[in-house]
């Protein structure tokens, strides 16, 4: 360092020569007068600069084993503090399972018109939670994890992405439990059961698409990951998950456009085809099982009597709920990743 301020190399820049960067005074632009234009000529951008929707989606999957590891570690911890551990992981559908059996089965008798009422139940609580939970959590994830998106550069959808998957770690382990209680309660082990595969996939896809557009309206506004919550109960019960819904006595009496929308939302697309894969009283007594009868039809409505119902006419095909259900995981996945690209700069900002 010479008495004028200026950096030196020993024996190379002789009289205090201050550096200077290559190329400087060639024609070409000087860090103090033109950056953008310095980094323009090299290629350079901002390293927050929001990429395209392909490059994204590309990085977004090669970041797939962080956000397996980011799941498995967030379940591993989650229950580290409760002396019964990730046993709780099952417990709490099983408990929740057990509140509306008591309310619905025994005091409102909603297992009128449902043949092995418990499996019907359970199978219910258990999908409609993996959806519940996933847009729950994905509402308050950005704002969760502000620490981590301002240290850390990557795209951030890789984290409603990864609570995605940590509830569907949480329901594979309950499903063993749900398998359990089907069999139990007058269940047969047959080939259907193969179908769960597609449904869960199909189900965690849709899933992922409504995380990614709910983490983006939860980490702008805070009131609406308070809302989240009470929108989801009363989804609820327009599913079916607690009693059926051909089996309520004013379901008869809707229009047509009015039973399509209740059966199609997605929600019930995906509690039906996991029932119709894993109970066999629901593809047999499912109306539309039998040539049309409108004696037993009409007993059916009368006595509830479940074998009866396969007499009535189908509300929907069995292949339009699985039309319903590839339609509902591919929509709302390319809405989700674009929706939530859009603001990709945004996140972080609190």
């Amino acid at each position: 360092m010479d008495d004028r301020g200026r950096l030196t190399a020993p024996g190379s820049l002789l009289n205090g020569a201050a550096l200077a960067p290559e190329g400087a005074g060639l024609g070409q632009p000087s860090p103090d007068g033109g950056l953008a234009e310095l980094a323009a000529q090299y290629g350079l951008r901002p390293s927050s600069a929001r990429p395209r929707l392909f490059a994204y989606i590309r990085q977004v999957w090669d970041r797939r084993h962080f956000i397996v590891a980011y799941a498995t570690a967030r379940n591993v911890s989650m229950y580290t503090e409760a002396r019964l551990g990730n046993l709780w992981q099952v417990l709490t559908p099983l408990l929740n399972s057990a509140v509306y059996y008591l309310i619905f089965g025994i005091i409102f008798q909603a297992n009128r018109g449902v043949a092995h009422y418990i499996a019907y139940l359970v199978t219910g609580v258990f999908v409609f939670a993996f959806t519940e939970r996933s847009i729950v959590v994905g509402s308050t994830v950005m704002r969760a994890n502000l620490p981590l998106i301002r240290a850390l550069h990557f795209p951030r959808a890789c984290l409603p992405l990864a609570y995605v998957m940590v509830e569907l770690q949480q329901l594979l382990l309950s499903m063993i439990v749900m398998f359990a209680i089907v069999l139990l309660d007058g269940g047969r082990l047959d080939w259907y059961w193969l179908l769960v595969l597609p449904v869960l996939v199909l189900q965690a896809t849709f899933n992922m698409g409504a995380a990614l557009i709910i983490a983006r309206l939860g980490a702008g506004a805070q009131d609406f990951s308070q809302l989240i919550p009470f929108l989801t109960r009363i989804w609820r019960y327009f599913c079916g998950v607690m009693y059926s819904l051909t089996s309520l006595p004013s379901y008869a009496t809707l229009p047509t456009l009015g039973k399509d929308l209740i059966a199609l939302n997605p929600a019930a697309v995906y509690i039906t085809l996991m029932r119709y894969a894993i109970m066999w009283t629901q593809r047999a007594y499912a109306p539309g099982a039998q040539p049309y009868n409108a004696a037993k039809c009409a007993l059916f409505n009368s006595t509830k009597n479940p074998p009866l119902q396969a007499y009535c006419h189908p509300t929907l095909l069995t292949s339009q709920l699985w039309i319903a259900a590839v339609g509902w995981a591919v929509v709302t996945i390319v809405v989700g990743a674009v929706f939530f690209w859009q603001a990709e700069t945004k996140y972080g900002r609190g």
